[in-house]
């Protein structure tokens, strides 16, 4: 179960040419690795996302990084936070899973969800269908899947995917856990009862009480014990030394994105630059103790403004680690 994870979910950094790219993404893994951090996660997408940047951004594919990066780290699980169901057979995913936990020593986790980014499904020529669809497909995929990494031949004749005695050959080394991320009440906490290990939350702090009951709910109508299954919620940080350069960082990262916030007045300025949380240690630790609340069991974080500076990443996993214990 994630404690405290870290992600990375953009690969476009000032002044950084395609070559040099991996270095600084090997760099974040190697500080989260030594910093308290117990989870490396990528994203598992193609295109950057709206909130992020546009489409054009650099993106790379998530398994072939998380593959590399196991090369360069020694302790922390690596994950995609998710795998878009929709992109990949589940017998091709199980294989892939499996082969990133041996290649990484028996650190891989699956993440994995039903799929939301209709662009990249309908520019990339992925077929994206219908929530009921991308939802009954994932439900599918995941009985494949758990039987593959569980050493069995799974068989099934379903609406998306006919599989016959699925081989997967070698085994994983260990028990490979599963994070559904998502925060749908009726469907996506309905299949982290019956085939999660973990459930990634992506809602607001306020809602996650809600979202607890409703897993609570479908672990006892399914006769689950709802304290096997872990529970992560998602956060975006810019923490520094000092507060004053934890801001100007913040502002540099938007800059790049084409916000300038120091031609606008103050209050619009720190509008979006409430979009990331910023401050200093203290500052940072005290907002996430917060994130804590009964029945959150970790945390994951991502720094989008200032994660590829060197040292930002090692200041955050020790900042993090305090408020996680």
């Amino acid at each position: 179960m994630t404690k405290l994870g870290y992600q990375i979910p953009n690969f476009t950094y000032p002044g950084t040419a395609p070559a040099d790219l991996f270095g600084l993404v090997a760099q974040q893994a190697r500080e989260a690795d030594t910093s308290g951090f117990d989870t490396v996660m990528v994203m598992d997408h193609f295109y950057q996302l709206p909130m992020l940047g546009p489409p054009e951004f650099e993106m790379l594919e998530c398994y072939t990084l998380l593959s590399a990066l196991a090369q360069h780290t020694s302790t922390v699980r690596l994950s995609s936070l998710v795998t878009g169901n929709t992109y990949r057979s589940p017998t091709l995913l199980a294989k892939t899973i499996t082969a990133l936990d041996i290649v990484s020593g028996g650190r891989a986790q699956l993440g994995i969800g039903a799929g939301w980014f209709e662009l990249e499904h309908d520019s990339l020529g992925f077929e994206f269908g219908t929530f009921t669809d991308r939802f009954e497909r994932l439900e599918e995929s995941l009985q494949i899947i758990t039987g593959m990494l569980n050493g069995e031949k799974p068989s099934l004749d379903g609406k998306w995917y006919q599989v016959s005695e699925a081989v997967n050959s070698p085994a994983p080394l260990g028990r490979i856990p599963i994070m559904i991320g998502g925060s749908g009440e009726k469907k996506t906490l309905r299949l982290v009862a019956q085939y999660g290990d973990e459930s990634n939350l992506t809602c607001p702090i306020e809602e996650v009480p809600r979202k607890l009951d409703a897993l609570a709910a479908h672990c006892e109508r399914l006769g689950r014990d709802r304290s096997e299954i872990g529970v992560s919620v998602m956060g975006r940080a810019c923490v520094a030394p000092t507060h004053d350069q934890a801001k100007a960082e913040l502002d540099a990262a938007l800059l790049s994105r084409g916000l300038d916030v120091a031609s606008m007045s103050e209050e619009d300025a720190e509008n979006f630059r409430a979009l990331i949380p910023y401050g200093d240690p203290d500052e940072i630790g005290e907002l996430f103790s917060g994130y804590l609340i009964d029945g959150v069991t970790g945390i994951t974080v991502s720094a989008i403004a200032n994660g590829h500076l060197e040292g930002r990443v090692s200041l955050l996993g020790e900042t993090l680690a305090k408020v996680v214990g």
